[in-house]
C-alpha cells in the first residue's frame, strides 16, 4: 500500500508540472502574437484614436485663423485623433483659463496659439508639470515649447518691403509716403513683420512711414483706422497692412475715396480675395502665408509628439510673392487663402 501511494503522489505531480507547462507556453505564444503577430497589427491600426490635441486660437474675428482651426479639424478627423478647438477671443485669461481646465481634464498634446508671448507662461509651466507636450503655432513664445510650427515672419516683412520699394520707384530711387497698419500691440507676428519691412524700406533716404494703430488684423478696424489716417495725410502713396484683411479694409476706404487708383496697396497672407482683387488690378501684392499648410502640419505634428517621436523644435510652412505677374495661378475661388505651390 505504502509503495501504491508513493504511485498516486508521483503521478499527481507529474500531472500538475504538464499544466503549468502548458500554461506557461500558451502564455507565451499569446504575447509572442501581441508582440509580432495580428492583434499587433489591431492596436497600429487605431494607436491615433485615443490622441487628444487641446487647440487653443488667438481669436476667430480673423478669417486666417478660422481657415488654420477648420485645416487642423479637417486633418485631425482624416488622421483619427480628437481636436478640442477653443476660441481665447484675444483674451489673455480667457486663454490661460481655457487651457488650464483642459490640462486639468486631461490631454495628450497642447497646440496654442498665444495671445501673448510671454503672459501663457504660466500654462506653459503648467503642461510641463503635467508631462504634456506644447506646439506653438503662428506666433512663438518666450519659453521653450517641443515644437514651433510657423513661417520666418521678419522675412515675409523683409518682401512686403522690397516690393513697396519697386512699387515706389526701385532701389536708391523710391520715392513716397507709406502708411502702416499694424496688427496687435506687443504681438511678435507684429513686430516682426513691422521690423522686416522697416528694414528694408528705412535705407530709402525718399520714403516716410506713417506707423498707424494697432487694428488686431481686423478689416473693421482698420477701416476705421485707415479713414482718419487718409484725412490726415491725403498725400499718401503706399499702404502696407500687416495681414491681407485689414489691407482689404484699406482698399475700402479708397474705393470710397475714389483714391484706388492713386495708392498702392501691400499685405501679408494671401486671401483668396485680396489674390481675386490683384488680379482685378485694385490690389498689388500680398506675401504667402497659407493657413491650411499649418493647420495641417500642426495635427501631423501633434500626432508624431504623442507618439513618442523626435520632431524638430522649428517648423517653417514655407511663404512667397504674389503680385500681378502670377496671381491667376494662385486664384482659386473655392479657397478663401491662396495655398502654397
Amino acid at each position: 500500500m505504502k509503495n501504491f501511494s508513493l504511485l498516486r503522489l508521483l503521478l499527481a505531480t507529474l500531472l500538475c508540472s504538464s499544466l503549468l507547462l502548458a500554461g506557461c507556453t500558451n502564455s507565451q505564444q499569446t504575447d509572442g502574437l501581441s508582440e509580432n503577430g495580428e492583434g499587433q497589427t489591431s492596436d497600429s491600426s487605431q494607436e491615433n484614436d485615443n490622441v487628444v490635441i487641446e487647440f487653443s486660437q488667438v481669436t476667430l474675428e480673423s478669417p486666417f485663423y478660422v481657415s488654420l482651426v477648420d485645416a487642423a479639424k479637417a486633418e485631425a478627423e482624416k488622421q483619427g485623433v480628437e481636436l478640442i478647438a477653443i476660441d481665447a477671443q484675444n483674451d489673455i485669461e480667457k486663454q490661460n483659463r481655457d487651457v488650464q481646465d483642459l490640462i486639468t481634464k486631461g490631454i495628450d498634446v497642447l497646440v496654442i496659439n498665444p495671445t501673448h508671448p510671454t503672459a501663457v507662461a504660466p500654462v506653459l509651466q503648467a503642461a510641463k508639470q503635467a508631462n504634456i507636450p506644447v506646439i506653438t503655432v503662428d506666433r512663438p513664445t518666450e519659453e521653450e515649447v517641443t515644437a514651433f510650427i510657423g513661417r520666418d515672419n521678419k522675412e515675409m516683412g523683409r518682401i512686403a518691403g522690397k516690393k513697396a520699394v519697386e512699387l515706389l520707384g526701385g532701389e536708391g530711387k523710391a520715392k513716397g509716403k507709406i502708411i502702416e497698419l499694424q496688427g496687435d500691440a506687443g504681438g511678435k507676428v507684429m513686430k516682426d513683420r513691422h521690423d522686416g519691412f522697416h528694414e528694408i524700406v528705412e535705407k530709402e533716404a525718399g520714403i516716410e512711414i506713417i506707423e498707424g494703430p494697432y487694428c488686431d488684423y481686423v478689416r473693421s478696424k482698420a477701416v476705421k483706422a485707415f479713414q482718419d489716417l487718409l484725412q490726415a495725410h491725403p498725400d499718401v502713396n503706399l499702404v502696407y497692412a500687416h495681414n491681407d484683411d485689414m489691407a482689404l479694409g484699406a482698399l475700402q476706404v479708397l474705393e470710397q475715396s475714389n483714391m484706388l487708383d492713386k495708392i498702392k496697396i501691400v499685405g501679408i497672407d494671401g486671401l483668396t480675395e485680396a489674390v481675386k482683387a490683384i488680379v482685378d488690378g485694385k490690389h498689388h501684392t500680398t506675401v504667402l502665408n497659407d493657413p491650411a499648410k499649418l493647420g495641417q502640419l500642426v495635427v501631423e505634428t501633434s500626432i508624431k509628439v504623442a507618439e513618442g517621436e523626435e520632431v524638430k523644435e522649428y517648423i517653417d510652412g514655407g511663404t512667397g510673392l504674389i503680385d500681378a505677374s502670377n496671381a491667376k495661378d494662385y486664384f482659386d475661388e473655392k479657397t478663401v487663402f491662396a495655398s502654397m505651390k
